[in-house]
């Protein structure tokens, strides 16, 4: 069963660079999305040791062999990095828009070494796990609980995985394979732990210090550790929105995993049940909200515009902040299905002091009907699939 991607709607202007690059977590759609789109490209992988060695080996040989005059895919580039020093020769040689797709599950120095060899030549797009919007378009949405456990990868959708059968064998595999190939990591039963104790603190104020002191290492250990989960795409951290509003302001990021099913599979959450029972219940659910957001500006191809805002005694604080350059859109995120007018609270309190950068307040909730209202709009987890069409 194919699931349709909203990247497809972006990827035409991509198009016009002679190399797009399609980066993402592992079984995110990648290979699958470039297949569906560029079906007369040559597709090659370098996950297959061969093909390794035949681009290490001698690369000028290697691109004689799959010359097509329509392009080539080259799946998991992150490889053979060395590749894209070719790869540039070859665009500066001959200008062929959108001849090479290069698509990578990590991204360990990966944009450095395109911004080095690729720089002007090179669309760079993100494919993160299916959204709200995909899903719904798709057919596919479960109940607000089932999709905080199932999460997004395609496969739980496309095959019928519990999740309890998918994620664990995933997270292993990740941290097998990336992790021990692209960063030395010693003890991965460690990591691994790290990794349960990021889960536990979604939607928290990331403490370097706490990590560390919690896993047993030095916090500079914990700081290379944040930036693997980032860099493979298994976390993102969200920053403090800094502007002059009289108030002392916050400095430490926020933590999300980018699939809240990775979060409840190292929280072993297993079912709606043991979900809605856990204290983590409400920060997974606003981790759920961010992560799609974040996704609904990474297909297009852009990089999300997202913040959070919290005065120094965490007396005013607003989930999200979407800077638009012109205005900020605040968000509000409760778990809660009922509607209550004191979820503006906050909202209006940021206004007040905002310069009258704010035009309207919304609150995004786990309950079924959007509505306005006189202190903003109430917004249903369901229908927030398409929030950034709508602002």
């Amino acid at each position: 069963m194919f699931i349709d991607r909203d990247m497809s709607q972006y990827i035409q202007k991509f198009k016009k660079f002679p190399v797009i690059a399609i980066l993402g977590p592992r079984q995110s759609g990648k290979t699958t999305f470039t297949k569906k789109y560029f079906t007369q490209h040559t597709f090659v992988s370098f996950e297959q040791e061969s093909v390794r060695q035949e681009a290490q080996q001698d690369p000028e040989k290697f691109f004689r062999k799959y010359e097509n005059p329509h392009g080539i895919i080259i799946d998991e580039f992150q490889y053979v990095p060395e590749i894209l020093s070719h790869i540039k020769y070859i665009c500066d040689e001959q200008a062929r828009a959108g001849y090479f797709v290069l698509t990578g599950s990590s991204n360990f120095l990966m944009n450095e070494q395109i911004s080095q060899s690729l720089a002007g030549r090179v669309g760079i797009l993100t494919m993160l796990p299916l959204s709200i919007g995909e899903l719904q378009q798709a057919q596919l949405l479960p109940s607000l609980d089932d999709i905080i456990l199932q999460g997004g990868y395609p496969r739980v959708y496309q095959e019928n995985f519990a999740p309890d059968e998918f994620y664990p064998s995933y997270i292993h595999s990740y941290v097998e394979r990336d992790v021990r190939q692209l960063t030395n990591v010693v003890d991965l039963y460690q990591f691994q732990r790290f990794m349960k104790l990021c889960a536990g603190r979604v939607g928290q104020l990331l403490n370097l210090a706490d990590l560390a002191t919690n896993c047993g290492i030095a916090v500079k250990t914990a700081e290379r550790w944040i930036s693997i989960l980032q860099a493979s795409y298994v976390i993102f951290l969200l920053q403090p929105y800094h502007v002059n509003f009289n108030k002392r302001v916050i400095k430490q990021a926020k933590l999300y995993f980018y699939d809240t099913g990775v979060a409840c599979s190292l929280l072993e959450l297993k079912d709606s049940h043991s979900l809605s029972h856990s204290y983590m219940y409400g920060h997974l659910f606003e981790n759920f909200i961010i992560a799609d957001l974040a996704k609904q500006y990474h297909f297009r191809g852009t990089q999300p515009p997202l913040y959070f805002w919290r005065d120094k005694n965490g007396s005013i604080e607003v989930d999200c902040l979407i800077n638009q350059g012109y205005q900020l859109v605040p968000l509000e995120i409760k778990s809660s299905m009922t509607m209550r007018n004191e979820y503006f609270d906050g909202l209006i309190k940021f206004q007040e002091i905002s310069n009258n950068t704010v035009v309207k307040n919304y609150v995004v909730y786990g309950g079924d009907t959007t509505e306005e209202r006189n202190p903003g709009k109430m917004i249903s987890w369901k229908t927030f699939g398409r929030f950034v069409d709508s602002i």
